[in-house]
């Protein structure tokens, strides 16, 4: 079945840098498109950004932009997101989703169990 696990959360002052990683199983990960989702506390789940099946990133909310980087490993079948200059803002839980094909349309059906980063001094 499909399985997606994110890691790598965790406690960082603002400026810093996090590097999630999410492990997916159970599918081709190749054939698929591969979104971070965010959740923050009292807010409804947002998109963050996406990479294409043939490696395109789309950006799904414009703060990132510049400070995240999303990346994929398909022999390993793994994807990361680099979180540069963190801003208490960023604090959520992270997801990883699978998007229903290859394309970016943040719409997906399987997601991860979440991944807590706290921003904070």
């Amino acid at each position: 079945q499909v399985q997606l696990v994110e890691s790598g959360g965790g406690l960082v002052q603002p400026g810093g840098s996090l590097k999630l990683s999410c492990a997916a199983s159970g599918f081709r990960l190749n054939y698929y498109a591969m979104d971070w989702l965010r959740q923050a506390p009292g807010k409804e789940r947002e998109g963050v950004l996406c990479i294409s099946w043939s490696g395109d990133t789309t950006y799904y909310t414009d703060s990132v932009k510049g400070r995240f980087t999303i990346s994929r490993d398909n022999a390993k079948n793994m994807v990361y997101l680099q979180m540069n200059s963190l801003k208490p803002e960023d604090t959520a839980v992270y997801y990883c989703a699978r998007g229903r094909s290859g394309a970016c349309h943040i719409n997906y059906d399987y997601r991860g169990q979440g991944t807590q980063v706290t921003v904070s001094s």
